[in-house]
């Protein structure tokens, strides 16, 4: 058989063995003159189907407010870090993810900040005892962050190196400080933002981490916050902000809390959440972002009335949805939380729900 100037096209269907006996090889026709015979990996690429893109499911994250390791807490953490913060731990198991603010230096050393009242610090084992509680990651973007200054961070630093736990809102230099913890959950990625819009006036400079100098994330620079937040948004399917916020003992949102809290779900913030004022804030929608203005204590040196009222609020996510809250209130006892029971917990969960009174949140997303 002559080579043509028209061969005539192979169909697909043929296998690759009948391909090989074709005559227009036989015939020692030249590559220019022939049609270019597929090899069997070009076959198999043609007839592959794309692998299927993962789903995501609704993951459960739990929030929590302050802790540190003072006073009668110290001493629980001393006998044993790993049942620290008591039977509050059970609930905090319970969710893929929990964060909560860390409210103290981790130090054993260092000279504690001039002019302060109240300076906490605790040792390295802190952290054990938060993990041993079931927690995932905190916020350290607080105004008791750096009580024991400069020495004071650069242990603190070194602490969260050796544990490996996960920490955010302070680092050796801006970019560390602001950097949002990462994690896949259920299929959904997660980014946690942590900074603080509490710091001692005579602080705010020397504490605040910029460039390569360390510190804390300071919500008092809103556009690098801003900036971090719309950073995690272009690779995130979640994107939190843990803040440090509110006037102490205050139980209705501040202006300026407001008005953060709304440039941040602008800036593409799903959930925000914080604590400072030491006792509990309201929660709910801002739209279709879920905002709670303050988690008040948890496990604290000292409570009352007020201050010892806490509870851990759970949210039930997928993607950039909120599909539920829920609130499990418990109160201070011997500086841990004991999660309440029988008409106690009914009360609670009353005085709970009518702190959203004053918050401008709604019950449900899409409402305001």
């Amino acid at each position: 058989m002559a080579c043509s100037g028209a061969v005539r096209r192979q169909p697909l269907a043929l296998s690759l063995s009948a391909l090989l006996a074709s005559p227009l090889l036989v015939a020692g026709c030249s590559p220019a003159e022939s049609e270019p015979v597929p090899s069997a990996t070009q076959l198999e690429v043609k007839t592959a189907k794309p692998a299927p893109k993962p789903q995501r499911r609704p993951f459960t994250i739990s929030f929590a407010g302050d802790v540190h390791f003072e006073g009668v807490l110290r001493n629980r953490l001393d006998a044993n870090p790993r049942t620290a913060l008591g039977p509050i731990a059970a609930v905090l198991r319970k969710a893929d993810l929990t964060a909560l603010n860390l409210e103290t230096a981790i130090t054993t050393g260092g000279t504690p900040a001039p002019g302060k009242q109240y300076t906490f610090r605790a040792p390295a084992t802190a952290f054990t005892a938060l993990k041993a509680a079931g927690v995932d990651v905190v916020t350290m973007a607080n105004n008791h962050g750096m009580d024991y200054m400069e020495s004071g961070l650069a242990d603190t630093l070194k602490a969260i190196k050796t544990s490996k736990f996960p920490v955010v809102g302070i680092g050796a230099n801006e970019t560390e400080a602001y950097r949002p913890f990462r994690r896949t959950v259920n299929g959904n990625r997660v980014s946690i933002i942590g900074a603080t819009q509490v710091l001692d006036s005579q602080f705010i400079q020397s504490w605040t981490a910029s460039g390569s100098k360390g510190g804390l994330a300071s919500a008092k620079n809103e556009p690098r916050l801003l900036r971090a937040v719309r950073q995690a948004r272009k690779v995130s399917d979640t994107v939190i902000v843990f803040l440090h916020w509110g006037t102490e003992l205050v139980k209705c949102p501040t202006p300026v809390q407001r008005s953060l809290a709304d440039k941040l779900v602008a800036a593409g913030a799903d959930v925000i959440v914080g604590g400072h004022a030491h006792v509990l804030l309201g929660g709910g929608y801002s739209g279709r972002a879920y905002v709670h203005y303050g988690l008040g204590n948890f496990a604290f040196y000292n409570w009352g009335p007020e201050t010892g009222a806490t509870g851990v609020l759970t949210l039930t996510i997928n993607g950039r949805r909120v599909l539920k809250d829920q609130w499990t209130p418990a109160r201070i006892n011997g500086g841990v939380p004991i999660p309440l029971t029988g008409s106690a917990r009914q009360q609670a969960l009353g005085a709970y729900r009518a702190l959203r009174g004053c918050t401008g949140l709604s019950a449900r997303p899409g409402d305001v």
